[in-house]
């Protein structure tokens, strides 16, 4: 986007999002004097969030083990009175412990893409679920809105869609395609980002071993390669460093990381306690040989879950483990979070060559992490969260511009 088209997209902004929101007074000043690709993380850090899009159309058959797939089970978690106020801002409420989401529409896209962008995100990672689900309603909306491109994509690979060695070769391929797409996240050193998913010892040891696993994901090095002229930043989700980086040696993965790091809380905690479990992750990774990607928390907060189990947390019991939560941060909280977050990519810029910064999440809203604007009592989008990490993004901006180095 040159300087010229800023103050046009400003403007576009304010009107679909809420035009007499302070912070977008505020935008307007912070767009004009510096660029959009200097915002968003061309000079230092990229801010992304986990995308796991549950919030689909009510299927007309069993997915995810309940009649009407998975958004079925997380609106009877988030249905409550006492947990409406988690809604995505798309959401309605249908009565006194009721609520529905009738699926991902263009326009709902344009409006997230819109919200991401003015709250200083840089890209969107996908949890990727088998094509044609519910599960893929999200990516497969996002793939097809033609401004797609002003929030970059990349994808969260559960090992298990590459069902096994001998379908690896084809499956992969759907990732070849990922990689081609103009929106796809191109990271500050030019590679392309894959992140791996619940990959296990067990997984290795059937494939083969680490020698013959390690070639399986050569082949979509090369084939990515190839298919677009750079190489990929494999980088393992592993709640344990030390197994991520066990892990990631073996199939010759570039990174570390975590999907989530909630820690082993046993009793109700501060928010501050879940800040700093992540930033102990962090370090933890910053101990091995690999880089490193780190995982900030929105949240974590399985209540809505506890009280109404999903099918696929089998082993949860209604109400079991109602105390073992942490407390909703702030959004000033949040933003001082995710800005350590900054600070350590840019401390540790030869171990993080990415600049990449992945946070927990965008719409993980049953289990208290996200981003994403909630649905607000007069049916309007809670954009607070966003608000304050605008802010914080914009002065991290600033400061790294004017003094070229980081500065509190």
């Amino acid at each position: 986007m040159a300087k010229a088209d800023i103050p046009k997209e400003i403007f576009r902004w304010q009107t679909v999002l809420s035009p007499s929101r302070a912070w977008f007074r505020l935008l307007n000043v912070q767009f004009l004097t510096i660029s959009a690709c200097s915002l968003f993380g061309d000079s230092g850090p990229l801010l992304g969030a986990i995308r796991w899009d549950a919030w689909h159309k009510p299927r007309t058959n069993v997915e995810h083990g309940i009649l009407g797939g998975a958004s079925a089970a997380v609106m009877a978690s988030l249905g409550p009175k006492a947990y409406q106020y988690r809604l995505p801002f798309f959401a309605q409420i249908t009565g006194e412990n009721t609520a529905r989401v009738d699926g991902y529409t263009p326009e709902i896209m344009g409006r997230e893409i819109d919200y991401a962008k003015a709250g200083g995100l840089g890209y969107w990672a996908f949890l990727l679920y088998e094509e044609g689900t519910g599960m893929s309603e999200g990516l497969e909306t996002y793939l097809l809105h033609p401004r797609r491109a002003e929030m970059p994509f990349c994808v969260i690979v559960p090992v298990s869609l590459f069902r096994s060695p001998k379908e690896f070769a084809e499956r992969m391929q759907r990732l070849v395609g990922y990689a081609r797409d103009p929106a796809y996240l191109r990271q500050a050193d030019g590679r392309l980002p894959i992140f791996l998913y619940h990959l296990k010892q067990s997984h290795v040891d059937t494939w083969g071993g680490p020698d013959r696993t390690r070639r399986l994901f050569d082949l979509l090095r090369g084939a990515v390669r190839r298919a677009t002229g750079v190489d990929i930043n494999l980088v393992v989700l592993e709640r344990s460093a030390k197994e991520g980086a066990k892990l990631a040696k073996q199939i010759g993965a570039n990174g570390i990381s975590s999907y989530a790091t909630p820690g082993g809380v046993q009793t109700a905690s501060p928010f501050a306690a879940l800040d700093a479990c992540a930033e102990k992750f962090w370090n933890q990774c910053l101990a091995t040989e690999c880089d490193v990607v780190p995982l900030c928390m929105a949240g974590w907060d399985r209540r809505p879950r506890i009280e109404h189990p999903v099918p696929w947390n089998e082993n949860q019991k209604p109400g079991e483990g109602m105390e073992r939560h942490y407390a909703m941060p702030t959004p000033e909280e949040l933003a001082a979070h995710l800005r350590k977050g900054f600070d350590f990519v840019a401390t540790n810029r030869a171990r993080c060559p990415g600049q990449l910064v992945l946070t927990y999440a965008w719409n993980e809203h049953d289990e208290g992490g996200f981003l994403c604007p909630t649905l607000r009592s007069d049916g309007g989008a809670d954009t607070s969260r966003l608000e304050a990490i605008s802010k914080m993004v914009h002065s991290y901006r600033m400061a790294s511009s004017n003094h070229g180095l980081p500065v509190r």
